[in-house]
This record gives structure tokens, sequence and C-alpha cells, in this order.
């Protein structure tokens, strides 16, 4: 004769409901800015994407003459930071399939969808910031030259730049989740931008002006 022994079920008491206890949506952001913002490629990236446009600036105002469009000048310099942070983006995804951290993310949080959407809302948020000051930086740059500035629609060129940071990183992080492999998303990445959309707008301007998201911002 054997007793078999189970254990008693666990009611929860009216009026109460159980507690998640997966980590929320914005602690899960909150990582995935500081895992992006803690290696020296993020680092590198995050600083280029602030500075390369101002000192742009500052440099070619140096031998410059005439007045000075600040909306067109703001969009091209603009559109840097912006390919600038496709690459932290796509770091952002891609980076951890080739260094085998994706590994320990999933095991945190089995829910891709919910993983993909904390790296999705960090790097808006990065790339949001990162293009604000950027393009303060370059709105400084500017003012140095106020004599030479023509300020025309420049508060129109401030608002696209940000908009246009926030864009570039998330599409910078679906390309390199797709890919899986940062080397060969980068190149892909920056081999259509710089090379086949401007071939492409060399032999169909029509076809490639629907197509570059680089030109769309200037």
């Amino acid at each position: 004769m054997s007793t078999t022994l189970t254990a008693p079920a666990v009611v929860p008491a009216a009026g109460t409901t159980a507690r998640r206890t997966g980590p929320s949506l914005a602690t899960l952001t909150g990582l995935e800015i500081r895992k992006s913002l803690s290696t020296r490629s993020g680092k590198a990236v995050a600083a280029a994407a602030v500075l390369l446009a101002p000192l742009g600036i500052l440099v070619v105002s140096l031998s410059a003459t005439g007045v000075a469009p600040a909306a067109l000048i703001l969009g091209i310099t603009g559109m840097l930071t912006a390919l600038v942070l496709l690459a932290l983006g796509i770091l952002s995804t891609a980076g951890e399939w080739s260094n085998g951290s994706v590994q320990n993310t999933f095991l945190l949080v089995p829910q891709r969808g919910r993983v993909l959407a904390a790296k999705g809302t960090a790097m808006a948020g990065l790339g949001l910031v990162f293009a604000t000051v950027s393009v303060g930086l370059s709105f400084l740059a500017l003012s140095a030259m106020t004599d030479q500035v023509a300020w025309d629609y420049a508060g129109r060129a401030v608002v696209t730049v940000i908009g246009s940071g926030a864009a570039f990183a998330v599409i910078g992080a679906g390309i390199g989740s797709a890919v899986g492999n940062a080397p060969a998303a980068l190149t892909g990445t920056y081999l259509t931008m710089l090379g086949v959309l401007p071939v492409l707008d060399s032999v169909k301007p029509e076809i490639a002006e629907k197509l570059d998201p680089a030109a769309a911002i200037v």
C-alpha cells in the first residue's frame, strides 16, 4: 500500500491579481540603452553621431564665402548624423548575435517580441537624444557665422534632423535583427546607401528619389 502526497493548490485571494515576474518594458529599455553604450564601439559611434556634424560645419566655415543657407547645411550634416546612428542601431541587435551575448538576453526574456520592442524603444530614445545634441551644437557652430547665415526654414531643418536621427537608429536595429551578423549588416547597409543608391540616382533618379532615405532628409 502506497500513499501519494500532493502539494496543496494555491488560490489567490479574491480581488487580487498575479504579479508579473519578468522585467517591464521600461526596465528592458534601460538595460538596452546601457548595453549599447557600454562597449567601445557603441561609445565611439555615439561620439561620432554627436560631434561629426558640428565639427564638419566648423571646418567648412573656415574657407566658406558668401551667405550660407542654414536649413540646407543642417539638412546635409543631419544626414551624416543619421547615417552614423544607423550603425548604432545595427550594433544594438546584430552585435549581440556576433558576440554571442544574445543567448543571455533571451534567457532573461524568452519573448523575442518584447526584447525587440525594448531595443527599438531604446534606439529611438538614443537617436532622439544624440540627434538633438548634434543639431544643437551645429546650430551653435552656425551662430559663429551670424553675419553670413540665412536662417530661413532653419527650425524646420532642426525638427527634420531630430526626427530622422530617431528613425534611422530604429531602422538600423531592424536591419541588424534581420541580418543577425554585425559586419554583414554594416557592410551591406552602407554599400547600399553610399554605393548602390547614388549609382541608381545617376541612372534612374525618379526611382532613387523614392528609395534613398538619406536624400529624403536633405
